[in-house]
């Protein structure tokens, strides 16, 4: 295998391996060697990437047929899955046939639904084109659909049987995107990894060191998934930043790129944790100036009482309760882990809200286009 190749084992009942770096997609017909059949989920956008997976499938000897569903988030439905099912049975899929997912963050989700879902459970593997795909949406095992009510509300957890995150597939990505994947970057390295927060202080493009970020990022989830699988302790660590995200991206009916939103959605966690007097000025401030050195805004004019109610019926939320992961330092695993805050002071939310609110608005937030890298 390439010697830039990092590869990285997910712990648990069912581990496997992600390997990230140029030219990794070609281990497919590898991973599934032995399979009679494969299903490659992608979207329209994508017909050139996922026509080359079906060609290293069938190459393998694999029987390969690419099951075409919408660009982005409008893949992410009851409807669509509906119609990938009945695509499914055409195809014959059995309990020991496997389906690829092909796409970004929000094709990773779909294909591992559809796999968690299908007779009960297939294989999945996954093949991330984005950067946020390669180290969030791919790994980790969540998947899942939207419904009028919320984001991935509707999932099933199923590990991958592995995941090849290309990064040959990052060069032709627009620079929007890119920038909106390292939000995700930017986060593991607030909760676990300070070298992390080196290489981007050094250079916030993420361009020049991209496949150790990637690989940091990446070991950062692993470390949680392999240990907490069900989202019922550590994992839930990695949804900081996420909770203002999410409420973000819904109420703006997906305009907002998940990444866009998150980066907002960590600013808002900081300045609540240093409301509440766990998190020193500094490293709030240390957010907000990294964050913005990225490109990426650290602030938000909305609805504030529609973001509350919206914010209380995350996949997150317990009951009535809203719960923001909080940081008592950066990087700290040697020292007290991050923490879940549960219904805190009013007070100290409109603190922090008015410090996402009131600040100026950054550019770096367009209306994103639906298309496949958007989660």
């Amino acid at each position: 295998m390439n010697a830039d190749v990092h590869r990285i084992t997910v712990a648990g009942d069912r581990p496997y391996d992600v390997l990230i770096g140029p030219g990794v997609q070609s281990q497919l017909g590898l991973v599934l060697d032995g399979t009679a059949r494969a299903a490659v989920v992608h979207s329209r956008s994508l017909a050139a990437a996922a026509g080359a997976a079906v060609e290293t499938l069938q190459q393998a000897g694999i029987a390969a047929e690419a099951v075409v569903v919408p660009d982005g988030e409008a893949a992410k439905t009851a409807e669509v899955a509906a119609g990938a099912w009945e695509e499914f049975g055409r195809l014959g899929l059995t309990r020991s046939d496997a389906v690829v997912g092909v796409g970004g963050g929000a094709i990773t989700d779909l294909a591992g639904f559809l796999a968690a879902t299908w007779t009960r459970g297939i294989r999945v593997v996954q093949v991330p084109t984005s950067l946020l795909a390669m180290v969030d949406a791919a790994v980790g095992g969540k998947t899942g659909i939207n419904t009028a009510a919320g984001k991935n509300l509707v999932g099933a957890f199923h590990p991958p049987a592995a995941v090849l995150a290309d990064t040959d597939a990052l060069a032709g990505l627009p620079e929007a995107e890119f920038r909106a994947g390292l939000a995700e970057v930017v986060k593991c390295g607030l909760i676990a990894d300070d070298r992390i927060l080196e290489l981007l202080a050094a250079d916030p493009t993420g361009r020049r060191d991209t496949a150790e970020l990637i690989a940091r990022a990446v070991q950062v989830k692993a470390d949680a998934v392999g240990e907490d699988l069900y989202d019922t302790g550590r994992r839930e660590f990695l949804n900081y930043g996420h909770t203002l995200g999410h409420a973000i991206e819904r109420v703006e009916d997906f305009g907002w790129r998940h990444g866009e939103a998150v980066a907002v959605g960590l600013v808002f966690a900081a300045e609540l944790a240093a409301q509440a007097g766990r998190l020193s000025r500094a490293d709030a401030d240390r957010h907000r100036d990294l964050i913005a050195a990225m490109g990426l805004p650290t602030s938000y004019r909305g609805d504030w009482p529609q973001l509350q109610s919206v914010m209380r019926l995350d996949k997150k939320a317990r009951g009535a309760s809203l719960r923001f992961v909080v940081l008592d330092g950066l990087s700290n695993p040697g020292r007290r882990a991050p923490t879940i805050l549960t219904d805190p002071d009013q007070a100290w939310l409109d603190a922090a809200w008015a410090a996402v609110s009131q600040a100026h608005v950054s550019s770096a937030h367009p209306a994103a286009p639906p298309n496949e890298e958007n989660r």
